[in-house]
């Protein structure tokens, strides 16, 4: 159901922290140009703790106003609390969502038994399919393949994020049965190439012509040439975590010209002593795929 290059999408704001919808369609129109798979909106990248829920609604009507019938629509909706994540889920099936993207409930670091209960409820109440996300650099809670494995026999459970970046874990899930994006940009070639179905990708924001193409020849097996444009992207994977996601690529997105360089607080633009970093990646980042494969890529995918 999901597979191939998703995007964690930022979410673009003015200067003065406001939602800039005009850049928000143009981002979308260049995702569906780009051969995108599916966006995550409101996800972490794009800033999903310091959205409103009117603002939330507004994203995701102009994301399935652009979008829908096309690309994917995946709406992060996971909180903390199970009450929070069983409405914003039910809000997001309402609006068109094609499915919800749930993390994990950061902060009050529950056991398995309390993440399995925890799904177990959001699922039994969706309406719309539910994508499992571990991240647990973000959340300080660890989803074990173990517990996984035994939700994917939910029939709303139809895949994990897993931003683990470790093949044997990848492994393990997809010989379960499991359907896995990885969440991870510096092993997500290798996941695909181990039975991943595809990526939910941060990088994928400035280079997605790029990263379909990858995705598209690792799905298909041919791993050499996936491994070596991912070769050339190590340089961006490096800066990405740089500082606190999503200040990075927002900074590069702004100095592409696809978003002004608005973050809300308390996220900060990029530290001054980086952005030289940032210029010198933006000038690089076209010869990261050749331009006629970059034209094929846009064509086949």
């Amino acid at each position: 159901m999901f597979q191939g290059s998703l995007v964690a999408l930022v979410t673009p704001m003015t200067e003065d922290g406001a939602i800039d919808e005009a850049r928000w369609r143009s981002l979308l129109a260049w995702h569906r140009s780009a051969g995108t798979s599916g966006v995550v909106v409101a996800g972490t990248t794009g800033e999903s703790g310091s959205l409103t829920e009117a603002e939330f609604v507004r994203l995701l009507n102009v994301a399935v106003d652009e979008l829908g019938g096309v690309v994917k629509i995946i709406a992060g909706t996971g909180f903390p609390s199970t009450a929070q994540t069983l409405a914003r889920t039910a809000l997001a099936a309402r609006l068109g969502a094609d499915a919800a993207l749930v993390v994990t409930p950061a902060y009050n670091r529950p056991s398995q038994r309390g993440l399995l209960a925890h799904y177990l409820a959001v699922a039994d109440a969706a309406e719309l399919p539910l994508i499992l996300y571990n991240v647990p650099s973000r959340t300080a809670v660890d989803l074990l393949p173990e517990t996984s494995l035994a939700l994917a026999r939910h029939p709303r459970i139809v895949a994990i994020k897993e931003a683990v970046g470790d093949p044997e874990r990848v492994l393990k899930l997809v010989a379960g049965g499991l359907d896995v994006l990885s969440g991870d940009d510096y092993s997500c070639c290798e996941s695909m190439l181990a039975g991943a179905k595809g990526v939910v990708s941060v990088a994928a924001n400035v280079v997605p012509e790029v990263f379909s193409h990858m995705a598209a020849l690792a799905l298909q097996g041919h791993a050499q040439e996936a491994r070596a444009i991912n070769a050339r992207m190590q340089e961006l994977f490096a800066f990405l975590t740089i500082e606190a996601n999503p200040v990075p690529v927002k900074w590069l997105l702004f100095r592409m010209g696809r978003i002004a360089d608005g973050l809300r607080l308390p996220l900060v633009n990029l530290d001054p002593r980086f952005r030289p970093q940032a210029d010198a990646l933006t000038e690089t980042l076209a010869s990261i795929l050749p331009e006629d494969q970059t034209a094929r890529t846009t064509a086949s995918c």
